[in-house]
């Protein structure tokens, strides 16, 4: 085998190992969420863990702001992307509170679909999708597998209310939101400058909205293991799930990470059956696996187009 085959094999193995540890990480921190709902809001905790993942990143901040990379532009340009990330991330931790959390997860993968209506409505060159069978089929299967999820809802041993999956589908919406203002404002800023200022400007974020709407006091009654596990949840799933799936889409490209990721639901659904008791019936989870493959065939779409 010549060395650049060498080189690549090598570079798809480490690229498959990131994504597969993004999946692991992802997996562990809506459960986390569910744990620490017994002990602090969700704005609170929101605030506290994205700290934490901050201060995991902070090197990452260091050196592109030694490198000059953090200028006054790409910092205004951030501003956007930032604020659909605390809207988002927001609605994604209230959710839990509602929904258990296999079920939050599932209603979360229709950003896909979301994803792909903002990217045709603003930017033309990816408008060919619109003649794309293989998109429209899975936008089908997508909405088909959500209506069959959202009406089979109260056959979850926990009570799944509307609020919580409005929660959902607008947690799914603004990581659209915040994917599109990612790639069109910060398109010539690399991975590592642009996700240090956002991680910075989320933190910020959360703890105004924190201030405003939770009771950051409560975090003085912790005990040490409800430390830990706060700690643990900003360092797993946020710091190092974030740097592993960029490391992951540097090495193989964008498709493969978010096909693997939509295994996220199943992995969820096995954390959270073993601590919460979560579970879904047969028929509940023959409607998940049609989302799933209806987000599968419109990311399938989306390669062909990039291709």
């Amino acid at each position: 085998m010549s060395p650049n085959k060498q080189d690549t094999a090598k570079q798809r193995r480490v690229g498959t190992l990131a994504c597969l540890t993004t999946l692991m990480l992802w997996s562990l921190g809506p459960n986390f969420i569910k744990y620490l709902s017994d002990y602090l809001d969700s704005w609170t905790q929101n605030c506290l863990r994205y700290s934490v993942a901050f201060l995991v990143c902070t090197p990452l901040f260091y050196q592109s702001v030694k490198r000059g990379a953090l200028t006054r532009d790409v910092c205004k340009r951030a501003l956007l992307p930032a604020a659909a990330n605390v809207t988002m991330q927001s609605l994604w931790a209230a959710m839990f509170y509602h929904l258990n959390p296999a079920l939050g997860v599932l209603l979360t993968k229709t950003n896909v679909l979301w994803v792909a209506a903002f990217s045709m409505l603003l930017i033309p060159a990816e408008r060919v999708l619109l003649r794309s069978p293989r998109f429209w089929l899975g936008f089908g299967l997508s909405v088909t597998g959500l209506i069959g999820v959202v009406s089979l809802k109260e056959t979850f041993t926990a009570s799944a209310s509307g609020r919580g999956i409005a929660m959902a589908i607008g947690a799914a919406f603004f990581w659209s939101v915040y994917t599109l203002a990612v790639k069109i404002r910060l398109h010539h800023v690399d991975s590592k400058t642009s996700f240090s200022i956002i991680s910075l400007f989320t933190a910020l974020g959360l703890w105004i909205v924190a201030a405003c709407f939770g009771d950051i006091g409560d975090c003085l009654s912790l005990r040490p293991k409800t430390w830990l596990i706060l700690v643990l949840s900003g360092i797993l799933p946020i710091a190092l799930g974030h740097i592993c799936y960029y490391a992951a889409i540097k090495r193989i490209g964008p498709t493969l990470p978010a096909l693997i990721i939509l295994i996220q639901p199943g992995l969820v659904l096995c954390i959270s059956h073993h601590f919460f008791g979560e579970r879904m019936v047969p028929r509940q989870a023959i409607f998940g696996v049609i989302l799933l493959t209806g987000a599968c065939l419109a990311i399938w779409a989306q390669k062909d187009l990039r291709e």
